[in-house]
């Protein structure tokens, strides 16, 4: 059975089509930019928190469903050298992103090798440590191949970051 289950919403009218998995309650603010990206960019997502540890057949059962579910993407964001994003993306064939989190000793470097080092076959896309407000950008751009839409808000919010000094909102 899947953990709850939080509906993010630019239109709570439509379905998901983005999945926001994150391995521990305790990183919920620090990824807390993706939706924010993700809602000024108009696009649905849900977010739960499985870990690939302590809940591998929620994990299972999360991402062999998330394609009938009508998800395109999903974004799986951990620390250490959990690897839910590999977990995830060794059941579904939907693309995965991961986010590495920094914490313990290593500052992510080591959620960041455990995310990148994927057998052939199993690609997981891996956004900088703490590069939450990336990954939503890259499912923005995944999501954009097939939807003019949200092509249109991805570019307008890139035109606003390259006219913002510093490190902008979009």
């Amino acid at each position: 059975m899947l953990a709850s289950l939080l509906v993010g919403h630019a239109e709570s009218s439509s379905k998901p089509v983005v999945g926001v998995l994150l391995g521990s309650i305790r990183d919920l603010e620090r990824i807390s930019p993706v939706g924010n990206t993700l809602d000024l960019l108009g696009i649905t997502y849900e977010q739960q928190i499985l870990s690939a540890h302590r809940a591998p057949h929620d994990v299972a059962d999360y991402a062999e469903s998330a394609r009938k579910r009508g998800l395109k993407v999903i974004i799986c964001a951990s620390g250490l050298s959990a690897h839910l994003a590999g977990s995830v993306a060794a059941r579904t064939t939907l693309p995965v992103i991961g986010l590495p989190l920094a914490s313990g000793s290593l500052g992510g470097l080591d959620a960041l090798l455990s995310t990148v080092q994927m057998p052939t076959g199993v690609p997981v896309a891996t956004v900088a440590i703490d590069g939450a407000k990336n990954a939503a950008f890259l499912a923005a751009e995944i999501i954009a191949l097939s939807d003019p839409g949200i092509e249109k808000k991805l570019a307008d919010a890139r035109d606003r970051l390259a006219q913002a000094p510093g490190h902008p909102e979009p």
